[in-house]
């Protein structure tokens, strides 16, 4: 519960910093009046039950794929029940695309959350010395870059103290809270969801604006499903229920409480719900806090290119292993630096907390409506719950979400837009890789040669043998691989051990050892293998080759073994299906995709790369 804590909640734990806030912003033209609070404060409250409560700790963290979570987890968990229940094509191109638009919106988030969240804490600066204003936007920049700068150490030694600070957090906040409702308990009466409703019937032009404000009280829920992998269900949901939501709805409370009773106190109510000598040290505790959700997001990116790269929807990229014991620790170098420029430009850009909360919220909400459809799927092809009841749950929670998707979607021309960028181009090189890919595995497929006849013919007039092993990466371990050919036309020797090795992507989050390796003996020390590996599993070639010669009885010297791959390009001709636009990013992709070397963790020297023109 600890660990979860620390790592799971810290961007929907530090939502109290400017959510409340946004949502009494004068410009949304709701009249500063007891109901009107009040009727905030229902809709505060009623949206954590229903849409993290209910909706992600009680039905979503049901959706585990081998104890893994996240939108790509859900999609291939949804592909799982189509396929199940013989559902027609269109549902399974449905989940494809639902799947990749809920990844894509991610990345939006991951740039905001750590804008917003850090800025809104350093704004406390404010509240004790206005003149302070002008070092907040330096001291949040210099947080960020210490934040993205020591990614490369990884989190483990952050973590020993992530939990017990967001514990501390949500105990203070709560303390802080529970002080001022005690001082102006009618406040409690926000608890009666009538006056969310009330609210939303006697303001009605003005509903949309302040829905996408509220939406920002519940930004950081869909962390509760991605993180699950980490910790298990159970202790998030017992983190969120005993610690985390009575925290948070007790800060939204006490800073109504306080508005309630002195209007004044709206130009910031988080900070100004403690006493003046509290303040400082809140900002402090705040800052680390933010700094907790910023990791939380930061490390989630990782995660999601991580699998986005294993299954096929982006190239290979260079992953560095911040951990010998916790495989899930990873740290890319090009996601980190790709996303520090995105961070501090939209701290230069926007400059204030307030400004930033227009620009977020859209992609968030999308991801929730992705979640909510696939999570249905789910519950009627593998829980095999009654489709009616499916059909009205899902209804009814995306209703929910679609309202908070529109909500947003008023935010769009004052800052949404970028999200909305940042998504689409995050979904333009998804499926430019991905029918890129295809399609070169479809040229390549007419270019193959049948392993079991080549090996036969070999039989017929053997080349020269030399000493050691060859490892042969292929995508198809009955066809010859590329790289074999080039090396009998241009060295004509073959090693006297050659292992022909096709590594699969299976659609679970990983697969049983027992279950890891197919091999089979072709005869002349050739050997056809598969290897098939889950997508939250890293691909290690050497250990499988060790893996093969313990199952196999095989005599394979690491030193002597030498590693054969092909790299494709693409040249000029215009590929089939894709325009030249797309064609180029396909190209620019190919070129900058990380080497064999550093995906497949084959020692560089003892690799020889072969170049392939597929057109």
């Amino acid at each position: 519960m600890l660990a979860a804590l620390g790592v799971v909640f810290g961007d929907i734990g530090t939502s109290p910093l400017y959510a409340f806030k946004e949502t009494l912003n004068p410009a949304h033209g709701v009249a500063f009046e007891p109901s009107a609070v009040l009727g905030l404060l229902s809709l505060i409250v009623w949206g954590l039950m229903l849409v993290v409560t209910l909706k992600y700790v009680v039905f979503v963290l049901r959706a585990d794929y081998d104890g893994e979570g996240g939108i790509l987890a859900l999609q291939a968990l949804a592909r799982q029940a189509v396929q199940r229940m013989h559902g027609p094509r269109w549902i399974l191109a449905a989940v494809f695309w639902l799947g990749l638009v809920g990844a894509a919106m991610f990345y939006g988030d991951s740039l905001i959350t750590p804008a917003i969240s850090v800025l809104s804490a350093v704004e406390g600066l404010e509240v004790q010395a206005p003149a302070l204003q002008r070092v907040v936007v330096p001291i949040t920049l210099a947080i960020l870059v210490v934040l993205f700068a020591v990614q490369y150490r990884g989190t483990s030694v952050m973590g020993r103290v992530f939990g017990p600070v967001m514990l501390l957090w949500f105990t203070v906040i709560g303390v802080a809270g529970l002080w001022q409702v005690l001082q102006n308990p009618q406040v409690l009466a926000a608890l009666d969801p009538t006056h969310a409703i009330g609210f939303l019937l006697t303001h009605p032009a003005q509903s949309l604006a302040v829905l996408g404000a509220v939406f920002l009280a519940f930004t950081g829920g869909e962390a509760l499903y991605a993180d699950m992998g980490h910790f298990g269900a159970r202790p998030i949901r017992l983190a969120w229920l005993f610690i985390a939501l009575p925290g948070l709805v007790l800060n939204y409370f006490g800073q109504g409480a306080l508005v309630l009773r002195d209007p004044a106190a709206v130009d910031n109510p988080f900070y100004r719900v403690f006493p003046s000598w509290a303040v400082l040290p809140m900002v402090v505790l705040a800052a680390a806090a933010t700094v907790i959700a910023s990791q939380a997001v930061i490390s989630g990116a990782f995660s999601l290119t991580a699998q986005a790269m294993r299954m096929s929807y982006l190239p290979r990229a260079r992953i560095v292993h911040t951990s010998g014991d916790a495989i899930g620790q990873i740290y890319i170098p090009a996601v980190n630096w790709l996303l520090m420029t995105g961070v501090l430009l939209l701290v230069l850009g926007f400059k204030s907390s307030e400004a930033l909360s227009a620009a977020y919220g859209i992609a968030v909400s999308i991801t929730m409506v992705t979640t909510t459809l696939l999570a249905g799927v789910v519950a009627w092809g593998l829980w095999r719950v009654n489709r009616w009841l499916v059909a009205v749950g899902v209804g009814v929670f995306a209703a929910i979400d679609l309202t908070f998707v529109v909500a947003n979607s008023l935010k769009i021309a004052d800052g949404g837009w970028l999200t909305l960028m940042v998504a689409a181009g995050a979904m333009l090189v998804f499926t430019t890789w991905y029918k890129g890919r295809a399609l070169g595995m479809a040229a390549q497929a007419q270019q193959m040669v049948p392993l079991a006849p080549f090996v036969e013919s070999l039989a017929l007039d053997m080349p020269h043998r030399v000493r050691g092993t060859a490892v042969f990466l292929t995508p198809e371990a009955q066809v010859v691989p590329h790289a074999l050919l080039h090396n009998l036309a241009h060295n004509q020797v073959l090693h006297d051990q050659v292992i022909v090795l096709a590594l699969q992507s299976a659609d679970t989050p990983r697969v049983p050892a027992r279950d890891r390796l197919t091999a089979q003996d072709m005869g002349h020390g050739i050997w056809a293998v598969t290897a098939r590996y889950g997508f939250m599993e890293e691909r290690n070639v050497p250990e499988l080759v060790r893996m093969l010669a313990y199952q196999k009885g095989l005599a394979i010297d690491s030193m002597s073994t030498s590693y054969f791959t092909s790299r494709a390009s693409v040249g000029r001709r215009r590929l089939p299906g894709m325009n030249r636009l797309r064609q180029a990013l396909f190209g620019w992709l190919q070129r900058n995709g990380a080497r064999a070397s550093d995906y497949f963790h084959l020692p560089e020297n003892r690799l020889v790369e072969m170049g392939q023109r597929l057109w």
